[in-house]
């Protein structure tokens, strides 16, 4: 036990000196010079103070985001290797005999336990917002989101954790086609509550009281075709100073929202972009391929995490204190195993996503026809995140949904140069 776990801190050790130094001292998000001067060129748009901070910070967060995701791996595998799991199983145990109520007690001992440890890393990460002034959000504020966060995460979990074992124990050699199949009714009921039941946990969301604007936005809904009666505002200037807007839920579920902070800080002709940009994905039907991505993927996962946790436990299981695929003690494994392969098939649905995104940027350009709204729409997205216009590649290829701006306003340029030579 001793030798494995001074393995993985030496190990952890070693990967993040090997990040700081991709990201502080090898790597570079200068532009590149065919685009200096232009609109792309942060220069042009940002004080030099500007400059600074977006590089600071974007820096900071994505050293923080690399080296945070195996620590949480690192976390659930002292669980297992300690014999802490399997000690958290015993007290669940000896509470109750039934197994969902066992499965439940055991999860919310896990959960405190990875919460507890995690609590600093996410308080630096909120100091870092608060400190570039992204975050305008008080630590109780913070700390109330902290807490329904996990409240929400443990009672999905819970009954996640409670089927997920009873397939298990019942078709051990093909609960993952199972688990599968149950996943798509369980996602798609998710899709739905969410808009109206989950974020309003976090945040007020009222009809957008802007009513001209709203008329402008129907006008455009009404153009596309889109079925939509209200959109909605959202009062994140109480949390954040950077702006966003989004389409979420499904069927009659389905919402157009916007952040209170992006309709103070963009022009009307700014924000009809973005929402043009929203409608493409509807008309489009990425929300449905994306969920379609979604389930293939999660077919393949589960799958691999079968063969991987019957692999492991076969090989590894004292070590790991499990005794079999069907010991709940075993969780942590399989959540360690679902976590790597999420960060494995990143680049994959970031591509996708990015394809996605163009896409809707190219529909609404066609949509409005102002390219020069859609330019500053991005420029101003930049400066309010203090994102980096260019960001290193693997940042991009690990991090980035949505083409870097660098990215999304030379394809502007060069539609609207097209335009002008036809």
């Amino acid at each position: 036990m001793r030798k494995w776990l001074t393995r993985s801190i030496f190990f952890y050790f070693i990967y993040g000196l090997i990040v700081y130094w991709y990201l502080f001292i090898f790597s570079g998000s200068g532009i590149p010079a065919p685009y200096e001067g232009t609109s792309a060129d942060p220069k042009t748009f940002m004080s030099g103070r500007e400059l600074i901070l977006s590089q600071e910070y974007s820096t900071i967060r994505n050293f923080l985001y690399f080296v945070t995701i195996p620590f949480e791996w690192f976390l659930l595998f002292v669980c297992l290797i300690t014999g802490l799991s399997k000690k958290m199983k015993e007290w669940a145990s000896a509470t109750s005999r039934f197994f969902s109520l066992q499965s439940a007690i055991y999860f919310f001992w896990l959960s405190l336990f990875v919460t507890f440890v995690s609590f600093p890393v996410n308080w630096i990460g909120y100091k870092i917002s608060k400190t570039y002034q992204i975050t305008t959000q008080s630590f109780s504020s913070w700390m109330k989101d902290e807490i329904i966060d996990f409240w929400v995460n443990y009672l999905l979990m819970t009954v996640i954790i409670v089927v997920l074992y009873w397939l298990i124990k019942k078709f051990e050699k093909r609960w993952w086609l199972y688990a599968w199949l149950l996943s798509i009714p369980f996602s798609l009921f998710l899709m739905f509550v969410q808009p109206v039941i989950i974020d309003p946990l976090y945040n007020d969301f009222y009809p957008l009281q802007n009513k001209q604007l709203e008329e402008k936005i129907l006008a455009l809904a009404d153009k596309a075709d889109i079925p939509a009666n209200h959109v909605y505002e959202v009062n994140m200037s109480e949390k954040t100073n950077s702006l966003n807007a989004y389409v979420t839920g499904i069927g009659s579920n389905s919402r157009i929202v916007l952040w209170d902070t992006t309709l103070n800080q963009l022009d009307d002709d700014e924000i009809l972009f973005i929402m043009a940009h929203e409608m493409g994905h509807y008309v489009m039907k990425h929300i449905y391929i994306g969920i379609a991505g979604y389930l293939l993927l999660s077919l393949i996962g589960l799958y691999l995490i079968h063969l991987l946790m019957r692999k492991i436990i076969s090989r590894s299981g004292s070590l790991l204190r499990i005794s079999s695929m069907k010991d709940l003690a075993g969780f942590p494994l399989f959540l360690m195993l679902l976590g790597m392969l999420t960060v494995a098939s990143n680049p994959l649905a970031n591509t996708v996503a990015r394809y996605q995104e163009k896409s809707a940027d190219m529909y609404a350009i066609n949509m409005t026809g102002d390219h020069q709204a859609a330019i500053s729409s991005f420029q101003k997205l930049s400066k309010a995140g203090l994102s980096q216009v260019n960001p290193p590649s693997l940042v991009k290829i690990f991090r980035y949904t949505h083409p870097t701006m660098l990215e999304r306003i030379v394809y502007i340029e060069e539609d609207l140069e097209s335009n002008k030579n036809d």
